[in-house]
C-alpha cells in the first residue's frame, strides 16, 4: 500500500452547468483535502469546460477522489496525471510604479532574464506578465519585491497531457 503523497493534476471535463465548481470543490472539502490550485476554463469543444485541480495526496486517494467525482457530479470524464505525464504552466501579472521602469536599470534586466514581458506602460504604472513553472514565478516575485509591487495576481496551473488521451474522441462525439 502506497503511503507517499505527491503532486497530482486532475482534469475534469464537464458540460457547462451552474453549480459544478461548488459541487466539485465540496468533494475535496468533505475529505479535508487541500486544493493546491484550481483553474476552470473552456475546453477544445464548445459547451465543455475543463477543471484543472492540483492536489498533494497518495495515488490511492486520488483514485478514490476521481471515483467520487464521477459518481457525484455529471462529468464527461475525470483523469489524474503525475508530474511526468503533463506539460504545465502558471501565469502571473505584476503591477509596479512606472518610475521604476525608467529609473532602475536592474528591473529591465530582471524582466529580460526571466523571460517576462511588459504588457502595458502608462504614467502611473507598468504591468509585467510571466508564464512559467511555479519556481520561476516565485523567483521573479522575490526579485521584484525588493522594488515594491503595487499588485500581483497569479493563475492556477494549466496543463496538457503528453500522451494522446481518449478524452479527445469522447469530446468530439459530444460535439457532433
Amino acid at each position: 500500500m502506497e503511503t507517499t503523497s505527491k503532486l497530482f493534476t486532475i482534469s475534469v471535463y464537464t458540460e457547462n452547468n451552474i453549480g459544478l465548481l461548488n459541487r466539485i470543490s465540496a468533494i475535496f472539502q468533505r475529505r479535508h483535502i487541500n486544493i493546491e490550485s484550481m483553474n476552470i476554463s473552456v475546453s477544445e469543444i464548445e459547451g465543455v469546460s475543463r477543471f484543472t485541480i492540483v492536489v498533494m495526496m497518495t495515488e490511492e486517494k486520488v483514485k478514490k477522489i476521481i471515483g467520487q467525482i464521477e459518481k457525484q457530479v455529471e462529468v464527461i470524464k475525470a483523469y489524474y496525471h503525475t508530474e511526468e505525464e503533463i506539460i504545465y504552466q502558471e501565469s502571473c501579472i505584476f503591477k509596479m510604479k512606472s518610475d521604476l521602469l525608467f529609473d532602475e536599470r536592474q528591473i529591465q534586466n530582471i524582466i529580460k532574464d526571466s523571460n517576462a514581458r511588459i504588457v502595458t506602460v502608462n504614467k502611473q504604472f507598468f504591468v509585467i506578465e510571466k508564464s512559467g513553472r511555479k519556481e520561476e514565478i516565485e523567483l521573479l516575485y522575490r526579485e521584484l519585491s525588493v522594488f515594491g509591487i503595487m499588485q500581483f495576481t497569479r493563475s492556477g496551473r494549466i496543463a496538457v497531457s503528453k500522451e494522446e488521451m481518449k478524452i479527445s474522441s469522447i469530446l468530439k462525439a459530444i460535439n457532433h
